[in-house]
């Protein structure tokens, strides 16, 4: 090579170098790594790939699913597309809502969640103490509190012991586990139905503390011709055992509730002249 051609080839790269553009070209496309492949006849483009890996969660026909992924990929506002521009309410999707008016309108369905099954399991009928306690009057209140226990039995029979029973002792203070609980039960019926015994309320755990109580308070009964308790009364035998008065019967029967009567809490029929006593609670 001459000096002169040498000289040109020295101008020419150093204008190139000044001029990036012009080395490779006006037209030239994008260089440095490997184009992405074009999509093939029948495959969907990365766009509506993106948009399957999302999860579908874009609603409208799949042609404008496609075109809501490239838009995003391009960079557009995403509610300008076809199939979100416009979208429904989501309390309005199906399997939200029912009916089309929405959930206050005409044609909307109850919810299955409705709030009583939310609520949990239903009551069980009956009277039980925290309802009992506080209708009618205290004879009255006692009877219904008594009635809801009856069947409770001793678990095992003979034991003195049940859940049930535990409960009970709880109406007496310094009450034992495993003694004899028909004093406990009449103590703990007592206090549900407001009208505990004891001078403080503290219950009593035998026949006679229930009867020294009595006595002390003007509430003691000896039983004798002509004496008819009233429903809510307790019915004393001796120091041996104390029941509730249920009802008197016509013919002068006396229908009990007791606790720990064949070792369980027993509805039964007494006669006018079995009980040495009864407690007023009225």
């Amino acid at each position: 090579m001459t000096l002169e051609a040498t000289l040109e080839r020295v101008s020419a790269i150093r204008q190139a170098l000044s001029d990036p553009a012009a080395l490779i070209g006006a037209d030239a496309g994008p260089t440095g790594g490997t184009e992405a492949p074009a999509a093939a006849a029948g495959e969907s483009s990365f766009a509506s790939a993106l948009l399957k890996a999302s999860g579908g969660y874009a609603s409208g026909a799949e042609g404008s699913s496609g075109a809501t992924a490239s838009a995003v990929l391009d960079g557009a506002e995403p509610g300008a597309e076809a199939g979100l521009a416009g979208e429904a309410d989501p309390s309005e999707v199906a399997g939200l809502t029912s009916g089309a008016a929405g959930p206050s309108g005409a044609g909307a369905s109850a919810s299955p969640y409705s709030l009583a099954s939310l609520d949990g399991v239903a009551a069980p009928a009956g009277i039980t103490p925290a309802s009992a306690g506080g209708q009618g009057s205290p004879g009255s209140r006692i009877v219904a509190i008594a009635e809801s226990q009856l069947g409770q039995t001793e678990q095992p029979p003979g034991s003195n012991e049940s859940p049930a029973i535990a409960e009970y002792r709880s109406a007496t203070a310094g009450a034992i586990p495993g003694a004899p609980w028909c004093a406990y039960f009449a103590s703990w019926v007592a206090r549900q139905a407001g009208e505990p015994i004891g001078a403080q309320g503290q219950g009593a755990g035998a026949v006679s503390e229930v009867w020294s109580w009595a006595q002390s308070t003007g509430r003691a009964i000896p039983n004798g011709p002509g004496v008819v308790p009233q429903p809510g009364d307790l019915i004393v035998f001796g120091d041996e055992h104390v029941g509730i008065v249920r009802d008197v019967l016509p013919d002068g029967q006396i229908q009990t509730i007791e606790g720990n009567y064949e070792n369980k809490v027993a509805a039964n029929v007494r006669s006018p002249t079995e009980a040495t006593g009864y407690v007023n609670m009225s």
